[in-house]
């Protein structure tokens, strides 16, 4: 069997595309305490994985990219005791998770990392000059690569499409 690489590292120049990972990315939350004609904000930076396709992105289609946190299994394990259970590891691997997706260790020098858990429950629109420009002041990026890039993205296909009928078919006996 052929080896497939899942991750890249790429120049700052290089355009903007699916799977592109970026670092301390910052978002802003609005309050939920919004007064007429008055909305507060918070900023908070997460690494974040584009999640727009990279045909919008290479052809300035859109004002705004799509971008999911992107956090350490360990990290949503501090969170959430299921995360640190083989169980609940092996449901995320298997992608009986809707809201999330497991991406493998990376061991690029420069980027290692652990596996990592693509945060579906919590996107955000990130304005793509913005993001241009914050991408190009780094060196380097981590990139998904193919096929691992389609699966993420099939992924989160998969969680924004569910349908929750209001009246399911009866159970066979």
């Amino acid at each position: 069997m052929r080896d497939y690489p899942w991750y890249d590292i790429v120049d700052a120049s290089e355009v903007l595309m699916q799977g592109d990972f970026v670092s301390s990315c910052p978002v802003m939350v609005p309050s939920p305490s919004a007064r007429e004609g008055r909305i507060s904000a918070e900023i908070i930076e997460y690494d974040v994985v584009i999640m727009s396709q990279s045909c919008d992105l290479a052809h300035h289609k859109l004002d705004n990219v799509l971008v999911s946190p992107v956090w350490p299994i360990s990290e949503l394990g501090l969170e959430n005791e299921f995360f640190r259970s083989r169980k609940g590891k092996e449901s995320l691997r298997q992608g009986n998770l809707p809201g999330y997706h497991l991406l493998n260790r990376c061991e690029l020098e420069g980027f290692e990392a652990d596996f990592q858990v693509v945060d579906f429950r919590n996107v955000y629109g990130v304005p793509l000059d913005f993001l241009v420009d914050l991408s190009r002041r780094r060196e380097k990026r981590l990139r998904l690569l193919p096929p691992y890039r389609e699966h993420l993205s099939q992924a989160f296909a998969r969680f924004f499409m569910r349908v929750g009928l209001p009246v399911d078919i009866d159970l066979f006996k």
